[in-house]
This record gives C-alpha cells, structure tokens and sequence, in this order.
C-alpha cells in the first residue's frame, strides 16, 4: 500500500487534537470516495469500520419491555383519576399495589409485563418497601408529572441502585454504613458536578496537585488543564511489561507510591481502565489502602467504574476506601444505553470530604454558609453530596435540581433487571462478546497480549512500537520513531482500509499505541481489523527493508 496522502508536518499539527475530535478527521478519511470519472460511483469503495468509540452495539430488551409496560400501567392510572379526550390526572397512591397486581393478570400478552412484575416482586422481597408507595413511585415517575423529590435521587430507586452497586461493583461485599446516591446524566454529567463542587467548596484549589492513573479516559487529562482548574498533574503510569514487546498495562511499585506524598491531594482512576481495559490489582489496591492508611490519610480518589460489569469478582476501590472515595458510575455501556444518559455519583455518608468541610477555618465557612445559605438555616450541615445537587443547579435554582424521573425509572429497571437470573445471563452473553471480539482482532493482527484475569475487554490497548521490536526487533522500532508520527498509523488506517482508530497517546498512553473499541462493530469486523493492522505493519517493515538497502 502507498504512503498516506498527508505530510509529516499535517500529521504532526492534527495530532494536538483531542483523540475524539480527531477521530472525525479519520471517519472523513475513510468515507472519502475516490471516482475514476466526475460523477462515477467507485465499485470498490469498502464499508467504513469505525471501532474508535465505545458505543456498544447491543441493547438489553427486557427492562426496556418492561419499561414501556409500566408506561401503560400508568396511563391507565392516570385515565383512572380524570379522563377527558387526552386529558389525564396524577396517579393515586392509595391501593395502587392491589391494582397493579389486577392489571398484571389482565394483561399477560403485553411485552415486558412479566419482566415487570418480576423486577417489582424481587425488589419487595429484598427491601422492606411499602407495595402502594414502591409502585406509586415507579408509576408517577414514569409519567414524569412531577419534580425530582428527593431531588438528589427518588428514595426507592437509591436503595435499589444501591444494592445494585453493592452486587456489581463490591463483589456482594459493600462496606459497613450507608453509600449516597446522587442521579445523574450520564457519567460525563458526574464527572462535571464532582470536579465543580470540590472546587465550589475549597476541597480543591487552582493550581493544586492532583494524580492521574494513566492511560485514562481523555477528559481526565484534558479537565484539570482548563484555566476554571490548572491542576499540577502528576501521572501514575502503567508502564510495566510482560515481556519484550508485550505490555501487561499494570502499575509498579514505584509509580503507585507516587501518591504517598500528601501535596497530591486527589487521584482519578478508570477501573477498570481506559483503553487497556484492565481491573486494578490487588497489588496495588493494597498499597492504595497503605498509602491512606498511613502518609496521606486525606487523599480523595475519584473512580470511574463504568466497564466493572464485565470483569468477574470485580471491587471496587470505593468497597475498600469508602470514606476517602468518590464513586462514578455509568449504564451506558452494559446495556447500550449511551442515549439514556443513566450515571450516579456515590459517596459514602462517612466520608473525609464532610470531615474536611467541618474542620474548615470560620472564614472558609462563613462562605460556604453565605452560598448555600438559601438552602437551609444551617447551611453548614448540609452533605457534600447534597452540595453537589445544588451546584449542578447553581444553587438558586436547586428547587428544580435532579435527574429526569422517567430516566431515574429506567435506571432502577436496570438495575432490578441485574439482580434477576435473566440479568445475570445477559452479563453473561455480553462479556463473552467482548471476549470474542478480541480474539478474532488478535487472530487478523497475529499481535500478543499479556493474559490477565483481570480483562474487562471493553477496548484494547496495542502498543504499536512494542509489537515492533517483539517482532523484528529494536532496529525496526527505532527507524519507526525517526522516521514517522506516532499517528501515522492510523491515518493510513482510515486513508488505505476506511478502518477508524483511536490514538493511545491521546490518553496519555504510548503514543504509538491505538484504542480499539471491542464494543460496537460486529464481531468478523475485528477480524478484518487485525488483518488491515497487519498489512500497515508490514507496509512499515518493506519500507524499512528498502532504507537498509539504500543505505
């Protein structure tokens, strides 16, 4: 195959771009038709791969059957209390658990209703709910007729996401106390609020250091470098190799203890991570609870656990360091549901974060009670969560604040969905997708990867130049690096095979590493991808090979 079209010097300056943003510079590259004649249709155009981002191409069915169910339910509720053309009322609370249970009899054809009723008795006989007030709340919130109340999260749908979280993301072990719930839209909206109100209440200060476990999710490292943070960013690398030429994307000793010094004041993890798709050892969740156990008892850690699902026997570092942990969670992923925009903020009611706000000097409170004076006449004792409520808001218009009910409805089908067989079995198939998925990418790239139990195998992480000198050795990798960009690959990718990938380096990764989503294509697409990869790698070797040469 030809060179790519673009110069050293074009490269070099697309490269400062945000890895998203660049992404739309390969799909044009690789949906470009090139006509032998004006207004010919090229017959050998191929079909754009686009495995750059992680929306997955699957959905769960059932809860959203259920979903659209209740829906009827509630019209019916609705129609029930005042009907005129298409004018309905409120539903009633009163009996609404009896009439429930009629409805469901007399309507056993309708998609979605045994799912339904089996997510609502499963959540009865877990939780200690009153039945009228349970279904009430998922009656009334589908219909969207009221505001948020509570406007952090509906009260039901917090206990239910919370056992949730206790299950999927503390392997069945939750820690001892209570975890909050905050609802939020998506786990970028999470992101937003935790960022802004650590910042709103002085936990953190401009020109701060914070951590980073790198490679991560860009907006981890593109968020503390805006002028509203100027964050000092120290990075934790996973740096360490199974072998020539075969990263393990793990974390040594030495880059963890990083964070044993106590001007970091906060780290930000993806776990598991983002690209290589990895769980956090054991190793180093250990010497995580050392490092707060002993030199930096302050330490705040922000973990986005969105692709926990897909490991087996995950845990969360919130389970271990509940009081020092702020918790992110999205569904967008497991049940293909990006649009949905589905997250939670979870912190627990123990937690340094309050600790630290009550410990304030009188002038840093006199501030925060000024701020959120509106709120309560003592201000001072509303929770760092519920402080987040009111900053998504601006705090004048909290009264308004929270996610959408028929959103935080969906969340709790989800969830319950989860806690079921069926649930489980679904977790099941899609993990084995992904697992597959990578196998097949493997197989067309004839690439090596460390084997780690650990592998969520959302994305993989190949690192390009390492698979370089494993394979022909450091020679070819040198003239790699001298010789072309680190993105040069996938422009060449996009340009010559109309195949879309991400660069790792825009994670902060290698930067002649790629993100392959494993998520959203089908699964002979990976196949072609691995082979597409191998031909630009031996492009690169003949173009080596003709240098020696010449040489």
């Amino acid at each position: 195959m030809p060179e790519t079209t673009f110069s050293r010097e074009e490269i070099q300056s697309l490269a400062q771009l945000s890895p998203f943003e660049l992404k739309d510079k390969f799909i044009q590259l690789a949906t470009a038709v090139q006509a032998d004649k004006p207004g010919q249709k090229d017959t050998t155009a191929r079909a754009m791969l686009n495995a750059g981002r992680g929306n997955p191409n699957w959905i769960a069915t059932g809860p959203r059957e259920a979903f659209h169910a209740l829906g009827y339910f509630a019209l019916d509720e609705s129609r029930r209390v005042w009907t005129a053309d298409n004018l309905g009322g409120m539903p009633e609370k009163k009996g609404i658990g009896h009439r429930f249970d009629s409805w469901v009899r007399r309507h056993p054809e309708l998609p979605g209703v045994e799912l339904l009723s089996a997510c609502v008795e499963y959540a009865l006989t877990r939780w200690p709910f009153d039945r009228d007030a349970f279904i009430h709340e998922l009656t009334d919130a589908i219909t969207g007729d009221n505001y948020p109340v509570p406007d952090r999260m509906l009260t039901h749908a917090e206990h239910i996401v919370r056992g949730y979280v206790g299950d999927e993301l503390f392997d069945k072990r939750p820690p001892r106390g209570d975890l909050s719930l905050f609802a939020t839209e998506g786990g970028t909206a999470a992101m937003c609020y935790v960022f802004d109100s650590l910042m709103k209440n002085g936990i953190l200060r401009k020109g701060d250091k914070i951590a980073l476990m790198t490679p991560v999710f860009t907006p981890y490292i593109e968020i503390p470098e805006l002028d509203t943070f100027e964050f000092e960013v120290v990075n934790v690398s996973a740096s360490l190799f199974a072998e020539t030429g075969v990263r393990q994307w793990r974390y040594p000793e030495e880059e963890v203890a990083k964070l044993a010094d106590p001007s970091v004041r906060l780290v930000c993890l993806v776990n598991p991570s983002n690209p290589p798709s990895l769980a956090l050892s054991e190793r180093v969740a250990n010497q995580l609870r050392d490092i707060v156990a002993t030199t930096n008892p302050n330490l705040l850690i922000v973990t986005d656990d969105v692709y926990g699902t897909f490991v087996p026997g995950f845990r969360s570092v919130a389970a271990d360091l509940p009081r020092n942990t702020l918790l992110v969670y999205s569904y967008s992923k497991h049940y293909g549901c990006t649009g949905w925009r589905l997250g939670v903020i979870g912190l627990h009611d123990d937690n340094v974060i309050d600790e630290m706000i009550a410990n304030f000097p009188q002038e840093q409170k006199d501030r925060l009670a000024e701020r959120y004076g509106t709120l309560s006449l003592e201000p001072e004792k509303i929770r760092f969560i519920d402080r987040m409520v009111a900053d998504s808001r601006s705090v004048a218009l909290n009264h308004t604040a929270g996610l959408s009910l028929p959103q935080q409805v969906m969340m709790t089908l989800f969830s319950l969905f989860d806690l079921l067989d069926e649930g489980q079995a679904y977790k099941e198939r899609i993990r084995e997708t992904v697992r597959r998925r990578l196998g097949l990418l493997l197989e067309g790239a004839q690439m090596k990867i460390a084997d780690d139990d650990g592998r969520a195998g959302y994305y993989i992480e190949l690192d390009l130049l390492a698979e370089a000198e494993r394979v022909h050795g450091k020679d070819f990798a040198d003239f790699l690096e001298k010789n072309y960009e680190p993105v040069d690959p996938l422009f060449r990718l996009a340009e010559q095979t109309s195949v879309v990938l991400l660069n790792g380096g825009g994670f902060d990764g290698p930067e002649w590493s790629v993100r392959v989503s494993l998520a959203n294509l089908d699964d002979l697409d990976y196949l072609k991808i691995g082979h597409h990869l191998r031909e630009i790698f031996q492009d690169y070797a003949t173009e080596w090979e003709r240098a020696k040469a010449a040489g």
